[in-house]
This record gives C-alpha cells, structure tokens and sequence, in this order.
C-alpha cells in the first residue's frame, strides 16, 4: 500500500506511509523535534556572551531562558485544541515556519528587552511542534511499528538536551551567540517543506471550536507564575522572597480554580478528562517524574564538573556526549520488539538502569578521570533507549485516535513542567547540601588542630600569605562539598528510580504497538 495521492476521507484516518516518503517523513519530523528541544538549553552556557553583548548583567541575562520556557509552558497544553481549530499539518508546518522566523530575530537582536521579546515568540510558536510531530510519526506508521515511530521521537526528545550546551558552548566560543538562533534557519525551512510535501494530502479533520477564554486566561495566569517561581526561586533565595510567595500563591490557586473551570467546560482548552483513563495517568506521572529526575542530573553534571573539577565547557560536554551513543544505537531495536513484550517491564529496565547509573555517580570523588565519568554516561544511554518508547505507548493505549494530539500536548506539559520543577530541585539542594558539608568541614579548619596549623605552616613557607593558603583551603573545601552533595543527589535519585519501577505497574498491561486504540480499560 503506498501514500495516498489524494486527500482522505475527513473522517477516516489515512493510511500509513511507506518506502521513501515515511523515511523522509520521520527524519524531518524528527528534525523538528531536536530543533525545538535543542533550543531549551542551547543558550544557557551562551548567557555570559548574550550578556556581555547587549550590556546587561548576568541575571538580567536569565530572562533569555525563563522568557522561552514561561512561553512554551504555556502554549504546550493549547495543543489539541488548537489542532481542532486549524488542523494538525497545518499548524505543525506553521509553528516550524513562525519558529525559524522568531530565532531570526532572536539572532538578530541588538538588546535584551528585544532579544526577550523574540524569544517568548519563540517560545509560544513552538508548543504545538513536539506534541504534533508525536503524532504525525505515529500515523505514518502501521500499528505493528508504532513502537519504531516512538523510537525516533524518544531519540531527539531525549538527546538534545545533552546536546544543547555542547553545541551552544562551541558555538559562543568559536563563533558568535546569535548562531546558536541561526542554525535553527535551515532546519526549519528544510523540516517545513517537507512535512508540508508528505502531510498536506492527510490533514486532520478540523471544527470550529469555541473559544474557552475563561480557561485560556487562567491557564496563562498559573502557568506563568508557576514557571517564573522555579526559574527564579532560587536567584531570589525561594520562600525567603516576598515575591516568590506571591507568585506560589498565584499559582496554587489559579492551577485550582483552572481544574474546577475545566473539568466543567464543554469546550475546555486543555482536555483534563483525559486523565479518567488508567494507563494515560500512570504513564505520564511515571514518564514526568523520570524525566524530572533524567533533567536534574542533565543540568547538575556540567555544573559540577566546570565549577569544582576544572573542565572547560568543550570537555564538560564531551563527558557527558556519551549518553547519546546507546540511546541512538538500541532505540530502534527497542521500538521494533517492543510488541513482542508487556510494556511495563520495558520501562522498568529503563527505571532500573537509572538507577545503576545514579548509584554509580554517587561513588565519584574529586580525582574521578574522564573514563570513569564516561562509563555511566554511556549506560545511561540504554536507559533512555527503554524509557520513553514503552511509557508513550502505555499512556496513548487508551487514547482514541483523534485525542492523540490532546493527550500528547498534555502529557508534554506536564514532562515539561517536571522537568523545570526537577532541574530547579536539583541545584538548590545541591547548593544548600554544600553549604552544610562545608560548615561541617571548616570546623576542622583551626589552629588547636594539629594537622591544620601543619599544612597552613608549609603553605605560608612555600611563600603564600596566611590569607592566600586560606583561600586556598576554602577553595579545597568547596570542591570537596560540592561533591558530597552531588552524590547525595545521586544517591537519592537511585533510591527513587527504583520507586518509579512500582507506579508503572499501576498501568494495564500493554504489548508496543497499541498506542491510539482507543477505549476507556
């Protein structure tokens, strides 16, 4: 059966792609989705460059990332209704173009109240693409190889934002910050002409839904307060800011007051009664609360290593690069056999090989060598390969086809969101455990302390100051500190893999493959 050179039926889903057309299909839908995902990290090891460029102090600079996310947060959810109004060809080929457009104009700023500007474009124009490029890879594939078409998705999603600091870090520093905006151009234009050439004969049935207004608003209200209040908790030293509070408060009660809204609108902006079906809540907790843990240690490692070990940011990121290499390699393998197998354990091998790798982590010390950083970088990557793939199809098990790009722009916002939540979690604990450990390490600092009154003797003999060896030692503690923390971090990251392995067993059982069929089990 080849691609059909006509339009279908409105009501009658078209048939699957093959040959040709379906391969290049998945590689520009997965160009798509690395685009968009490489752009929520890209530019934060480019903020000292954007910063010192537009004249404005580091944490003015901040504004570039929490603009994108505040935007992208927000329209993430809109995605199925959106797709009833416009389509999803239409609107997925309109959020590439109106992307590569915005990080244009991102690239060509010349201050930060325009470069923010362009970047909650960016952000807002781009929450349709994930969602939408999930389900036009699973309806271009046969039933029995969905599992390949969650295969190449889970590659991008989970790749690019490793990927993002490597690429962003070499181009700010071999080139200039704007690029990192610019080479979205190409991708773009070349991702949108051909979904365009393959989708335009398969477009999906469209009705003129009315506008929740009421919905809309407040999901922007709580949204918004909610991603402002994990971007900048930490800058602002969380609850001990008055605006912080204002902005959780703002947050709890417009998320309440938007559920009670919902749940009781014919016509809701974000569909919640899809969370009535079993498997679709299990997997999106398991999948958000993985990805929440997965983003806190993307984010954890390179600090860590280019703060306290020395690493430059090209060698930051060629240690944690490895996580790509089995993640690329096992995925398809993992998505063609994923129908011969109940989908929970797939996923619990994922669970488990997090857990390895977090427990792994949790042993490193301030000597650790780049190979012993490599070896549960590349383990890692099959956990990634068995993450998604499974928990995707479990959550879509129940989900008919014509909700697909509602529960899957659901189930993004909230990975999204955990995500956020996990990363912000992750380096304030890490910060406040170092502070503890080294309060308890200087006590050791002192002069009744033989060994101490020793070393800052040889120091100030090799002709240091007293006050050169003691920053010296404050420097040595802090290292020290720091990775105590991060491997408390580790250490409570494997503990909580492992729990993760039970919440997929609350899922009916699933076999790959049977994503989108439909019924409330």
């Amino acid at each position: 059966m080849s691609a059909p050179s006509a339009p279908a039926s409105p009501h009658t889903p078209p048939p699957p792609l093959e040959g040709r057309a379906r391969t290049m299909a998945t590689v520009a839908l997965s160009l798509a989705t690395f685009m968009n995902v490489l752009d929520t990290t890209i530019a934060n090891v480019s903020l000292p460059a954007i910063a010192g460029d537009v004249g404005v102090s580091p944490n003015q600079g901040t504004w570039v990332i929490t603009s994108f996310a505040v935007a992208n947060a927000i329209s993430v959810p809109l995605t199925g209704w959106l797709t009833q109004r416009f389509g999803a060809v239409r609107l997925f080929v309109a959020s590439i173009l109106l992307f590569t457009l915005a990080s244009l104009l991102c690239g060509l700023s010349t201050s930060l109240p325009m470069l923010i500007a362009f970047r909650i474009l960016q952000g807002a124009v781009a929450g349709p693409m994930i969602p939408l490029s999930q389900t036009l890879l699973m309806s271009s594939y046969p039933k029995e190889k969905v599992g390949l078409a969650l295969a190449a998705w889970s590659m991008t999603t989970l790749v690019a934002p490793v990927m993002g600091p490597i690429l962003g870090g070499w181009i700010s520093d071999n080139i200039s910050w704007p690029w990192i905006f610019y080479v979205n151009i190409p991708a773009g234009l070349l991702a949108a002409w051909v979904v365009w050439g393959i989708f335009k004969t398969r477009e999906t049935p469209r009705r003129l839904v009315p506008v929740d207004l009421v919905g809309l608003v407040l999901l922007v209200v709580w949204v918004a307060a909610l991603q402002l209040t994990l971007d900048k908790g930490k800058e602002l030293d969380w609850f001990n800011s008055s605006e912080i509070i204002l902005l959780a408060i703002t947050a709890f009660v417009g998320f309440c007051f938007f559920i009670v809204w919902e749940l009781g609108e014919a016509h809701p902006v974000v569909d919640l009664h899809l969370f009535r079906k079993r498997n679709f809540t299990v997997a999106t907790l398991a999948v958000s609360l993985g990805y929440g843990l997965f983003f806190g240690t993307v984010v954890l490692m390179p600090l860590w290593l280019q703060q306290f070990m020395g690493y430059t940011s090209t060698w930051a990121g060629l240690a944690t690069a490895p996580i790509g290499i089995l993640a690329i390699l096992l995925s398809p393998v993992v998505g063609k056999n994923l129908p011969k197998f109940d989908a929970r354990y797939v996923a619990s091998i994922a669970f488990v090989i997090f857990a390895l790798v977090s427990f792994m982590r949790s042993q490193f010390t301030t000597q650790v060598d780049y190979w012993t950083l490599f070896l549960p970088q590349f383990i890692q990557g099959a956990a990634m390969a068995t993450f998604f793939i499974p928990l995707v199809s479990i959550s879509l098990s129940q989900v008919a086809p014509q909700q697909i790009p509602s529960a899957s722009g659901v189930s993004s916002f909230v990975r999204i969101t955990c995500g956020a939540l996990g990363a912000s979690i992750f380096t304030t604990l890490w910060e406040s455990r170092a502070g503890q450990h080294h309060a308890q390490l200087a006590e050791g600092i002192n002069p009744f302390r033989p060994e101490a009154a020793n070393t800052l003797a040889q120091m100030q003999a090799s002709g240091m100051s007293e006050q050169q060896a003691l920053s010296v030692i404050d420097r040595l503690l802090n290292q020290q500190s720091f990775t105590l923390a991060a491997d408390e971090l580790f250490w409570a990251s494997a503990i909580l893999f492992v729990l993760l392995t039970v919440t997929v067993w609350f899922a009916t059982p699933v076999r790959g493959g049977k994503a989108g069929a439909g019924g409330d089990h």
